[in-house]
């Protein structure tokens, strides 16, 4: 018998206080088990039966996979079933335990008191039967050790014990605020959604796919085969746009079912007790709460599409959120997918209780020479491939010659552009109790951090910038990515904009120069 124990527990195995009584996992999962197993066996039966049938003939083939499909899913269930038998949690008044397992059995718990998050999922199937899986986490760097999985139990129960495991007490927090619903879903939302980078990604992964089945089915040629008779008589340009266009109206609709599936039901609640909940999802739902003591910003974030569109998405900036394995999702964090800028401002201010976002504050803007680094980065981007074309071309073939150029005739406009609109990005300020730092272009990002959530200062200087009197100055947190970097700032404002956003924890390593020096 082993035991595991996550992070500030002591011993895994103490008692529960009196009264607390261990409980089960719901019996159902069995069945879930099996029908999901069942799915996967039908997906693999086809092109199994089809490569066998070659060899053994039909009969033969359909008898075999059959009997395939049916151990496969009698092991499936009978694994569950025994992981079902031997799971057991219990909720003390001071620790959230769990045993489970047969020859290795492991006792973890949690400290109630180091609990960030209690997120509740539920699949399709888990919908219909009124199953949830319940994740509790600390929200700390240590894998699976961080957080513990009740999967499944009853919604009734996930909802008893989140609010059990979340409720901190009357919070004594200032500004305005509201509680109930802040937001709900706006279905007009739903046309940022192929704009984004997700649809480009989509339609190659479509293009992928066909090749990929094909491939199964021992046809992958015939299909390229098929393609190139349809295209015989076409130019080569053409057939590149044609292929192109294809992608893109794939990409778009996967784009557009992945939006509904992630973002339908959409609502931000502010709950009694100060905790933020957030649900979504069509065919698998999730909830997901964040406590608004473990709030330290928000981040204002605008991929190049949606903000010419106008639009942003707000990201919390926060501890306490599940960072396992299994919880990486990009947009675990997330408080409002895109919406119309005047929609993201309000939520904002709503979530950090102000009554105006500090998003919107006014900048600092950053010296010319900042545009002059990024014209220069973007001119050695573009010409650096450039001249291994040409001198490929050179060496090879004209072609790649002709390709060069117009890498060139698009590149370099293209990033000339990218290049000053990163420029018109840059940007500091300090509103009230949150210093603000902007950048990027193909995804903007404007970050407003809470002053007293900054624990160190970071500032880096390379040669270049020395030459031209910037630097690099990153607030270091406990919260969202850990850093936030105001990128080549006026050496001597920057450094002002550091001291005076956070009294005292620069200042000791600064030397005042008297004016007129």
């Amino acid at each position: 018998m082993s035991t595991a124990a996550a992070p500030g527990s002591t011993d895994p195995g103490q008692e529960a206080v009196p009264g607390a009584d261990w409980r089960g996992l719901d019996g159902r999962t069995v069945l879930l088990t099996a029908v999901v197993t069942a799915g996967v066996a039908a997906g693999a039966a086809v092109p199994t039966t089809l490569g066998l049938s070659g060899r053994l003939g039909l009969g033969p083939a359909v008898a075999w996979v059959l009997t395939g499909a049916a151990l496969l899913i009698a092991s499936g269930a009978g694994a569950d079933y025994i992981r079902w038998r031997r799971t057991r949690y219990r909720v003390g008044a001071d620790r959230v335990e769990l045993h489970t397992g047969l020859l290795l059995v492991k006792k973890r718990s949690l400290a109630r008191e180091r609990i960030r998050s209690v997120d509740l999922t539920a699949h399709l199937l888990q919908r219909v039967l009124g199953l949830v899986t319940v994740r509790i986490g600390t929200g700390e760097h240590a894998g699976g050790e961080s957080t513990l999985e009740l999967d499944p139990v009853l919604r009734a129960e996930g909802e008893r014990l989140r609010r059990a495991l979340l409720e901190r007490g009357p919070t004594a927090t200032s500004g305005s605020h509201r509680e109930g619903e802040l937001v709900s879903l706006d279905p007009r939302w739903i046309r940022y959604a192929p704009v984004s980078f997700v649809a480009p990604a989509l339609g190659g992964a479509a293009a992928g796919a066909v090749l990929q089945v094909s491939d199964w089915f021992g046809a992958q040629g015939q299909v390229i085969e098929w393609v190139g008779d349809r295209y015989r008589d076409t130019s080569l340009l053409s057939v590149i746009v044609l292929l192109a266009v294809a992608g893109v109206l794939a990409g778009v609709v996967g784009a557009l079912g992945l939006w509904v599936e992630m973002w339908w039901n959409y609502r931000l609640e502010r709950e009694p007790g100060g905790t933020l909940r957030i649900r979504r999802g069509l065919l698998t739902s999730r909830s997901v709460s964040i406590e608004e003591r473990r709030l330290r910003g928000v981040d204002l974030v605008e991929p190049l599409g949606v903000r010419l569109l106008g639009a942003a998405r707000v990201d919390a900036i926060t501890t306490g959120l599940a960072k396992d394995d299994e919880e990486q999702h990009g947009d675990h964090n997330t408080l409002l997918p895109a919406a119309p800028w005047p929609v993201a401002g309000a939520v904002a201010a709503a979530v950090l209780r102000e009554t105006v976002s500090p998003t919107g504050a006014p900048l600092t803007a950053h010296p010319v020479t900042a545009r002059g680094r990024r014209l220069r980065r973007a001119f050695w981007a573009v010409l650096g491939p450039v001249l291994v074309l040409a001198l490929l071309g050179a060496l090879l073939t004209p072609v790649l010659l002709w390709i060069a150029l117009g890498c060139a005739a698009v590149g370099l406009p293209v990033g000339v552009l990218l290049a000053r609109d990163a420029y018109r990005s840059l940007g500091h300020a300090l509103s009230g109790g949150y210093l603000v730092t902007r950048s990027g272009a193909l995804r903007r990002s404007t970050a407003a951090l809470e002053r007293a959530g900054v624990i160190g200062w970071t500032v880096r200087q390379s040669y270049f910038q020395r030459r031209a009197g910037l630097l690099n100055i990153t607030a270091t947190t406990a919260a969202g990515a850990g850093e936030y970097t105001v990128y080549d700032a006026d050496a001597a404002e920057g450094l002002d904009f550091a001291s005076e956003a956070v009294h005292g924890l620069l200042e000791p390593f600064l030397e005042r120069v008297p004016a007129g020096e």
